[in-house]
């Protein structure tokens, strides 16, 4: 099948290259050139594991091509999967201006083509996108003569360092269409990545956009609630991953989502869990539990800094920390929202300074705070004459470190540890002679 995929941002470029890897005809559009450069010429943007490998063989076979042309893209494809960005206004709202943009773009290729059926082209909406806005684009597509254009929306559920997989091996795949043609058009479309185990579930547009907020606003609560419970746990005197255990061994509970740490980030959780917010309230609807999601999540980025500033005496000025991952999550480069720049803002803002080593997100630090920080090339570099280490992202190459080495390279033997990473090896830490503070952990 021939596909039009609109925006090769993180979610466009994944869904383009692993709708080629089926055998579809796709051809990805951006309007950045710098992008397009890159992309035409055999890079990626982002870094996600594997991608530039299957993008390399798709290209190579012919399937998956770059285009700045929107217009020559879109003739001739069945499916144009709209994948641009949809940012966050001040007030939590969602910003569909690149998406209309988008749809107008697509209107003024089509309208002149000749008519068809209800899904003989279809735009898919990809992007998320508040409930509403399907009915909105789709009037917005009458409006410009394109009332043979179908629109359904396809809500993603990608996780970032696992998208490939989470692509070609749904948990489920829903759609939300207004015609029974379009559903049996994407069915098809989407038929070697559905199994009985993996459903596609078809609804209605209004459902399929709200499945999305729900999902992640239910992710974002649990995340929340079990740093809540660290929190009080640190007070009681509990340990946090007892009582993880003592909970999630609870089949109605579970263990995904429930890791205390410094927050969640990305560009899902907090700008989707404020755009439910301001949606809701559009609609005369309160959403409380959302709110204090939000509210404790602010709040969680700061707890790393607080026990930072406890432990010195709210002495920091001129004292050196090394922060270990600056991503918002291990494997990938995305730094939005991330729990690791709230803390590097509170100990710059302290006049403390600070070295930082993560294995993928440097680069993009640095375009955003340049000589303000160093920049080590391995984590042990981080440490040379640090009071203390700060671990914020938990990458697989900070689980085994050597202690000896981290001991020596410190100016202190301080280590916190905002993903509880070494909690299991507390007691050895201790014997060592570090001071240690976890999330959660009671007697710190």
């Amino acid at each position: 099948m021939n596909v039009a995929v609109v925006g090769t941002g993180y979610v466009g470029l994944v869904t383009g290259t692993c709708l080629a890897e089926t055998g579809n005809s796709v051809t990805c559009v951006d309007n950045n050139p710098e992008k397009l450069a890159l992309l035409q010429g055999g890079g990626i943007p982002i870094y996600e594991p594997g991608l530039d490998v299957l993008v390399k063989r798709n290209r190579e076979a012919g399937r998956l091509t770059f285009t700045g042309d929107l217009a020559a893209a879109v003739r001739g494809a069945k499916f144009i999967f709209v994948a641009v960005g949809t940012p966050e206004l001040p007030n939590g709202d969602v910003d569909l201006k690149y998406v209309n943009a988008v749809v107008d773009g697509v209107c003024a290729a089509l309208k002149e083509l000749p008519k068809g059926a209800p899904g003989d082209r279809i735009i898919v909406l990809k992007s998320t996108v508040p409930p509403g806005t399907n009915r909105a684009v789709t009037e917005r597509v009458i409006a410009n003569g394109c009332s043979h254009v179908s629109v359904a929306s396809n809500p993603e559920f990608l996780k970032e360092g696992a998208a490939l997989e989470d692509f070609m091996n749904p948990d489920r795949v829903v759609v939300g269409v207004r015609h029974e043609l379009v559903g049996e058009a994407l069915g098809e479309l989407y038929a070697p990545y559905c199994t009985v185990d993996r459903p596609f579930l078809v609804m209605a547009p209004e459902s399929a956009e709200m499945t999305k907020y729900a999902a992640n606003a239910v992710l974002a609560t649990k995340i929340s609630f079990i740093n809540e419970v660290a929190n009080l746990c640190d007070a009681a005197g509990a340990d946090i991953n007892a009582v993880r255990k003592g909970i999630g061994h609870d089949q109605r509970i579970g263990f995904q989502f429930f890791a205390p740490g410094p927050g969640y980030g990305g560009s899902c959780f907090p700008k989707d869990v404020l755009g439910l917010i301001a949606a809701a309230q559009r609609m005369g609807v309160k959403l409380r539990v959302c709110e204090a999601v939000d509210e404790a999540n602010d709040a969680q980025k700061k707890v790393l800094f607080g026990k930072i500033t406890k432990h010195f005496g709210g002495q920091l000025a001129g004292k050196t920390f090394a922060v270990w991952g600056l991503a918002f999550k291990p494997k990938t480069d995305d730094i939005r929202e991330a729990p690791a720049l709230t803390l590097i803002d509170a100990l710059l803002a302290a006049g403390a300074k600070v070295k930082t080593f993560d294995p993928e997100a440097a680069k993009n630090v640095k375009a955003i705070y340049g000589d303000k920080l160093q920049y080590a090339s391995d984590p042990l570099g981080a440490l040379d004459g640090a009071a203390a280490l700060v671990l914020v992202t938990e990458w697989p190459e900070f689980r085994g470190p050597d202690f000896v080495e981290v001991r020596k390279r410190l100016a202190a033997p301080v280590i916190f540890d905002g993903r509880n990473l070494y909690a299991e090896q507390e007691h050895h830490l201790l014997e060592a002679g570090f001071t240690y503070y976890g999330i959660g952990r009671g007697k710190n």
